[in-house]
């Protein structure tokens, strides 16, 4: 997932944080220039919506020698979207019938190797060029940098740890409405009103009522709008998933046991808040994806809820959220079909998934470098003979996510023990849309699929854990009973 991120502005350009499908109509174009991207893909993306958030790739372009670039889209409303290459990005927002032109300078492509850019993400440089003053970006930028610095100006007034103090937030809202009055861009007026909004709700300055009957209840819902469904999930976060004062958590469990989405619907419109049909079933989609994390529901239910809430709804948008929900669900869930790919091996043969279909396959990523990766490389090599001694089902691949190919090379070819680990060995080719697919985002990382080709851990032990020595591979394993440690289950 991926968040707005910090803009550094200046009067001729705007430089933000940034990461084909070619649209038979365009009314957006972006042209880039960068300066050491050549032969680098970047890819233009935006969310499905503010729920799933699922990434919907809109465009790509292969930058090539000129390190030139250009991408297009349609759109019929301002939106969010985000420019990434490899795995830099950085997030903005376009507006219909635009021309963008846009200057990414030398970048450190390479600092991945020595952090983890996942938990500590670096931010893609994108300058935009020969904007106006008014243009939309500049002005949500400059907003946000009004308040945040009032914010940290005032920071003991605004700090939950004490007492927030409502008069500070008035000075706030006098001093935006004074520097930042209504404008002609309506989509910047609704992102001040609610974003504003948001802020003093989560402050406790406003009852959630109160805002709730203001801005949600009868008004039409505006899915399209990034700030005003961000305040509709703020508030109705975790309202219904862990409990209402009516519905007690045992009884909303019982009910997605039962696929109950009438009784489900029916109760929560008893809530003055959620008479409107409208409102009660998005508030009621958002909370099964909470509950779908929740321990306390089963995960197969709360799927058959949101399968049942789309497909017995009357509003179209609902049901695109439903699918949309489901698709995120199955990411990476056991069961989950696992895609083929074809990768080089140390002697630069292509290598394909499938290949391996009919077998167990326990999958790896490491770094060649890294401590912890080698340190399960090693228990994996220790295993190795038994393991294939036992089942002659199962195969171990490892893919190497160094950028450099030559470091697998030497570590299989040239290290002192190199010919201790045989078994499959990939280098990922500078494909990280495939380490994003696959949910890498530390090293090492473990998936074990089946011979069906579907993941069978949602998370896959690693060696040191013990898989290794009865793995669900092994012929007439009986399924374990229960308080079985997680890694002997499947």
């Amino acid at each position: 997932m991926r968040g707005w991120r910090k803009w550094v502005v200046s009067a001729a350009m705007l430089a933000v944080i940034l990461p084909q499908v070619a649209t038979a109509q365009t009314n957006v174009v972006i042209r880039g220039q960068t300066v050491n991207c050549a032969d680098k893909e970047i890819g233009l993306y935006t969310y499905s919506d503010q729920l799933s958030r699922q990434e919907v790739l809109l465009d790509n372009y292969m930058i090539d020698s000129t390190q030139s670039f250009e991408l297009h889209t349609y759109i019929n409303y301002p939106t969010l979207v985000f420019v990434q290459i490899e795995n830099y990005s950085q997030s903005f927002y376009i507006e219909p019938g635009r021309t963008y032109d846009v200057y990414i300078p030398r970048f450190n492509w390479n600092l991945d190797e020595t952090m983890n850019v996942y938990l500590a993400p670096e931010a893609l440089t994108v300058e935009f060029m020969n904007v106006k003053s008014d243009e939309l970006n500049l002005k949500i930028s400059r907003l946000d940098e009004y308040v945040d610095s009032f914010v940290q100006a005032n920071i003991y007034y605004f700090d939950h740890k004490f007492r927030p103090q409502s008069r500070y937030f008035d000075t706030l809202m006098a001093g935006v409405d004074a520097n930042f009055p209504q404008s002609e861009n309506e989509f910047f007026n609704r992102y001040k009103l609610y974003t504003l909004t948001q802020m003093r709700y989560q402050m406790r300055f406003e009852s959630r009522r109160k805002i709730i009957n203001q801005y949600i209840a009868n008004q039409p819902i505006l899915y399209y709008d990034d700030s005003y469904m961000s305040l509709f999930f703020s508030l109705f976060e975790n309202s219904i998933s862990k409990g209402t004062d009516k519905i007690s958590l045992r009884r909303l469990v019982d009910w997605v046991d039962h696929c109950a989405t009438d009784r489900l619907l029916d109760s929560l419109g008893l809530d003055p808040l959620l008479r409107n049909e409208q409102v009660r079933e998005l508030a009621a989609l958002q909370a099964m994806k909470e509950a779908y994390y929740n321990p306390a529901y089963r995960r197969d239910n709360v799927v058959c809820m949101v399968e049942r809430l789309g497909a017995e709804t009357k509003f179209p948008d609902h049901r695109k959220l439903a699918q949309n929900l489901l698709l995120s669900f199955r990411k990476m869930e056991k069961g989950f079909e696992v895609p083929d790919f074809a990768l080089q091996d140390v002697d630069k043969n292509m290598v394909s998934l499938d290949s391996f279909r009919g077998k167990w396959v326990y999958l790896s990523f490491i770094r060649v470098g890294d401590p912890n990766s080698l340190a399960e490389i090693r228990t994996l090599a220790h295993f190795r003979d038994s393991v294939y001694s036992r089942s002659d089902n199962v195969e171990f691949v490892t893919i190497v996510c160094d950028r450099e190919f030559q470091k697998m090379y030497h570590f299989l070819k040239n290290s002192p023990h190199g010919n201790r680990y045989r078994w499959t060995w990939l280098h990922f080719g500078g494909n990280f849309k495939l380490l994003e697919h696959f949910g890498v985002v530390s090293y090492p990382t473990f998936l074990l699929i089946n011979p069906e080709g579907q993941l069978h851990y949602t998370v896959t032990p690693p060696p040191a854990s013990g898989i290794l020595l009865h793995g669900p591979w092994e012929p007439r394993r009986q399924e374990q009973p229960s308080g079985t440690p997680f890694y002997l289950q499947h």
